[in-house]
This record gives C-alpha cells, sequence and structure tokens, in this order.
C-alpha cells in the first residue's frame, strides 16, 4: 500500500480592491510553497516537524491539485488566483510569458501583495519567484524583497536584495532564507499586520542537499508504485509515453533510488526553516493570529510510465500538490477531501483579509470551515502547452531535431519529457460517487485518455476510448468550457 500526505500555498488578484484598513480582520499570513515537492511518492514524509507544525495543527486538504505542472505557470497562478489560459504565462519561458512583457507591465501591478500591501500590511518575500526573473527591479507590493534570479539553486545564487544586487557562493539557500524570514518577523512593528510568501528551492533539480543531511536516509529507495517502469501501448498513452526505450534499462533504476533519496535531503532544511518560523511566531506571541499555508507548485514523477523524472504530464504523481493550512480559526487535525487548486488561495487570503473578492478571480475560497463530511463538487481544469522546438534537439539522444522534443538526456535513456505537440487539456472532476480526470491533448491523433481514479489511482487502464459517446461528448464540451472561462464561469459543473 503506497500512502501520500499533502500541503499549501499562496496566491493573488486583479483589479484594485476596495479596503477601510481600519476594519480589516486582524489576521497575518504566512505562505512557504517549495518546488516540484510530490505527495503521491511519500514526499511529505521526512517532514516530522512540517507535519507537527502544521498539517496537525490545522487542515490537510488531500485533493489539492495544480491546474498547470510546471513552474512559472503554477506560480502565477498562486500569485493570480487565475488559470494559466487568462494570465498568459505557459511555460518556463520569456516567449511563453514568464516574467514577460504582458506579466511585468498587466498581470503583476495587481496581484497580492499589491492588494494587502494597500491595505496597511507589511509584505516580504523570499526565494523563487518566476523562473525569468533576473532584475534588479522589485515587483510591486512588496515591503522587502529577497528575490533568487532564476530557477532553484542551493549554492552559487543571485539574489535581489531590496533592489541591490548579491551574489553568494557558500552560503545553503534555504539557510539564507530561514534567517531573512526569521529577521523579518523580529523586527515586526506590533501595529501592523503581515503577509509573507518564503519559497525554498527543494526538492527540485539539482537536487543538492545541505552537508549536514547529505547522508540521511541512507536505505531509502524510489517508490516503485504499480506504474513504476512500466511501457504504455499507443491505446493506452499519448505518444510521448510510447516512445522508444519503452522501460528504462536496470542501470538507470539505482539513480532513480539516489534522486529520490536527495530530494528527502534537501527538505530536510526546508523542515528546519518551519519549525524556526513557526517558533518566532510563538515568541513574538503571532501565532494564534496567523494564517499559515504550505504547499508546492506541482507534483513530480520518478520512474512512473518509464519517465524518469520530471512533472508535466497530466497524471496524479504531476497534478497533485501538498496543502495543509494551520490558522486561529481551524480545528487541529482536520482533513478536508473537496477538490481544490493552488489558486483557490488568492481569494482565502482576501476573504479571510476582509478585503473584497473580485468577480473575475479564477479560484475559489478553500473550504476551511465547511463540514468534513461534505464532499463539495468540483471541476477543475488542468492545462499544460508542451515546450518541444527546434532548439531544445539534443544531439547525444537519437532523434531528429525536427521531432522537437524536449527534455531528452542521457540519465534518463533518451526518454523524453515533452515535445511540442504535448499540449492538453484536463478536467479533474470529484464529487461524492466521483473520481475521475479526461484530457484531450493537441497532437496529431487527437489522443484521449480519461482515469476512474476511485479504482485506478495509478492511471493504468485509460477508459477514454470506451466511456459512453454521451459522457465522453460531456467532459470535451467542459473543457471547451473550462479553457474560455474567466472568474464565475470557472466554477459551474459542465
Amino acid at each position: 500500500m503506497y500512502t501520500f500526505a499533502y500541503c499549501s500555498l499562496v496566491v493573488v488578484c486583479f483589479g484594485s480592491i476596495s479596503a477601510d484598513v481600519n476594519s480589516d480582520s486582524g489576521y497575518n499570513f504566512l505562505v512557504i510553497v517549495t518546488d516540484d515537492q510530490d505527495i503521491m511518492l511519500n514526499g511529505m514524509t521526512p517532514m516530522a516537524k512540517t507535519l507537527e507544525h502544521i498539517a496537525n495543527e490545522g487542515m490537510t486538504f488531500v485533493n489539492a491539485f495544480t491546474t498547470s505542472p510546471i513552474c512559472c505557470p503554477s506560480r502565477s497562478s498562486i500569485l493570480t488566483g487565475k488559470y494559466a489560459h487568462n494570465h498568459q504565462t505557459k511555460n518556463n519561458s520569456r516567449s511563453g510569458g514568464c516574467y514577460g512583457r504582458v506579466w511585468r507591465e498587466t498581470i503583476e501591478p495587481a496581484t497580492l501583495p499589491v492588494w494587502l500591501s494597500h491595505a496597511g500590511y507589511d509584505t516580504f518575500f523570499a526565494g523563487k519567484y518566476l523562473n525569468e526573473y533576473f532584475s534588479a527591479s522589485i515587483p510591486p507590493g512588496w515591503s522587502q524583497w529577497f528575490g533568487l534570479h532564476g530557477n532553484s539553486r542551493y549554492y552559487n545564487f543571485t539574489v535581489t536584495e531590496n533592489g541591490k544586487v548579491a551574489t553568494y557562493t557558500n552560503e545553503y539557500f534555504t539557510d539564507y532564507l530561514d534567517t531573512k524570514t526569521v529577521n523579518f518577523l523580529k523586527n515586526l512593528r506590533a501595529d501592523r499586520h503581515f503577509f509573507a510568501m518564503v519559497t525554498p528551492p527543494a526538492p527540485h533539480a539539482p537536487f543538492t542537499p545541505a552537508d549536514r543531511h547529505k547522508d540521511l536516509f541512507p536505505n531509502v529507495k524510489a517508490i516503485q508504485t504499480p506504474n513504476f517502469n512500466i511501457s504504455s501501448s499507443p491505446l493506452q498513452k499519448h505518444w510521448l509515453l510510447t516512445m522508444e526505450p519503452s522501460t528504462l534499462p536496470l542501470k538507470f533504476l539505482d539513480e532513480m533510488d539516489t534522486i529520490h533519496r536527495k530530494r528527502w535531503q534537501t527538505l530536510m532544511a526546508v523542515d528546519n526553516m518551519v519549525e524556526n518560523i513557526v517558533n518566532i511566531l510563538r515568541e513574538k506571541k503571532l501565532l494564534e493570529k496567523t494564517f499559515i499555508f504550505y504547499t508546492s507548485d506541482n507534483g513530480f514523477h520518478l520512474g512512473q510510465f518509464s519517465q524518469a523524472y520530471d512533472k508535466r504530464q497530466p497524471y496524479e504523481t504531476d497534478i497533485r500538490v501538498p496543502l495543509f493550512v494551520r490558522g486561529p480559526t481551524i480545528k487541529p487535525k482536520a482533513v478536508q477531501e473537496s477538490a481544490v487548486a493552488l489558486l483557490d488561495i488568492v481569494p482565502t487570503i482576501l476573504q479571510l483579509a476582509n478585503l473584497e473578492l473580485p468577480s473575475f478571480l479564477d479560484g475559489q475560497p478553500l473550504p476551511l470551515h465547511s463540514d468534513a463530511d461534505v464532499l463539495i463538487e468540483r471541476q477543475l481544469l488542468v492545462e499544460y502547452w508542451g515546450e518541444g522546438s527546434l532548439e531544445t534537439y539534443n544531439p547525444e539522444c537519437p532523434w531528429a531535431a525536427q521531432d522537437r522534443l524536449q527534455l531528452c538526456t542521457i540519465d534518463a535513456a533518451c526518454h523524453c519529457q515533452d515535445a511540442w505537440n504535448n499540449t492538453y487539456n484536463c478536467v479533474r472532476h470529484l464529487a461524492t460517487d466521483l473520481n475521475f480526470i479526461y484530457c484531450e491533448f493537441k497532437d496529431n491523433q487527437n489522443f484521449v485518455e480519461a482515469y476512474d481514479i476511485a479504482n485506478d489511482l495509478y492511471q493504468m487502464k485509460n477508459i477514454g476510448f470506451e466511456i459512453l459517446p454521451s459522457n465522453r461528448a460531456k467532459y470535451s464540451l467542459a473543457i471547451q468550457n473550462l479553457t474560455a472561462c474567466v472568474g464565475h464561469t470557472c466554477h459551474i459543473i459542465y
């Protein structure tokens, strides 16, 4: 039997919000977002302190999802409360909208920190922002800013510190974030509320643990789920998963074990950071006034369906995320099974802060106080745009540049992780008697995948071509509606 746990995170909105600063809720908000932390492969298991201080003292969302399983689009949804088709960040490149002109000029000036800053909150950011952030400028809304340049790394990092660029060689990045966050909390003014967002690199590649943790978990191995290193037939999976080699050679499996072990090791510094933050909040008598969200931007696969390591696929390993919320009005050890998404965090924080919720938010407030026995029906959109191009060709692998593949590497046996037409939309549908996903791929085959998750958690049997034509037409129509939705039209059950 395979166990899996869950976490939480922060989002943001678009437009102006009216607020009476003198009638605020009195709450503070802290959002911790890790990078590529899975839930399906026991990604929370080593984090005993985080589970103790946040999960056990608050609510666990066991059906929490990213709506785009890749860093920059997901983080943009966290900062806007919007689906990727509305914030227009579709991949990790500038050309794909990641920290591009539209983001900087149109989206970023109306995000959660801006609204909370206008409402009188001190705002603080430390960590990875967006993959294409390489700037001395401070994004709007932040009182204090310690933003990493580029993608996650552990040593040899460059950050913008309140407008000044600094480079560190030997300091461990998670420890740096720990120090900056604790110092911010120590120096808070007594008459000000705060919103803080901390985004450590773990457990993203290159999976570099702090020296003090590099020998932990010596016997831990990759989780060999039922779909681990199995071949996929052309009728079961979209073409990218059926490419050669059909399974990873045995010599690569030891590397899977090493990666899994290192991912756990990198999370130990995050676990220490969480405890230090909780301790300083308690010391400052702020803990019982603060909502703490813990989550990840997306999940991760490690050998499932013979794909070595990445995200970007519409499977539970990649789209499920940990989500825990601790706060003044939340009962300890609460469990919520209703489907939620990362883009729900913005409206949640706005609601808790007694601020107006714009009608164009795609997300909905998290059901923090709903009856745990009542599962709220929800259809979530999962959308992804394949990134392969002529420039992502790897001559070390036996594929042509014209194939427009991406992430084809020798250490993954050249079983590529992405392609130009690995583009899909899915409806993730949960109700009292339904746990289902339906996906349409925009490839040459117009391939369809669908799974009864209630009876097929590891998505071994594609029933996309077996379900009734009326059901298939219903979900296809839902995709048409959800991919064009804005605000309340994203909340409808189609």
